[in-house]
């Protein structure tokens, strides 16, 4: 079952160091296995916050990428540029424009 995982961060350092560390994370993560789509977004009123949406081909892909031990190098420069809270959903509806 394909699974949605959802990480708002609030910098608190410059956006564009952010922005740099998370590149180089989402260089590392699009090469897992069961990745399908991983995006950055910026809020457009307050550029201390930012959403990354990913979705996962399942559950145990996602577990696996973040169990691997290259990720805990790549988590640690985001995690000093910013705080973060993640949340994993289950899709339910899938609907797309005309």
């Amino acid at each position: 079952m394909a699974i949605t995982f959802i990480n708002r961060f609030t910098v608190n350092g410059k956006p564009e160091d952010f922005e740099s560390a998370f590149t180089e994370t989402a260089e590392f993560i699009r090469k897992q296995p069961g990745l399908v789509r991983y995006t950055l977004s910026r809020d457009l009123e307050d550029e201390t916050r930012y959403v990354n949406v990913a979705l996962w081909e399942s559950a145990q892909a996602l577990r696996d990428a973040v169990a691997h031990p290259d990720f805990k190098q790549h988590a640690a420069a985001m995690r000093a540029l910013a705080t973060s809270e993640g949340t994993v959903y289950a899709e339910r509806l899938t609907f797309a424009g005309e």
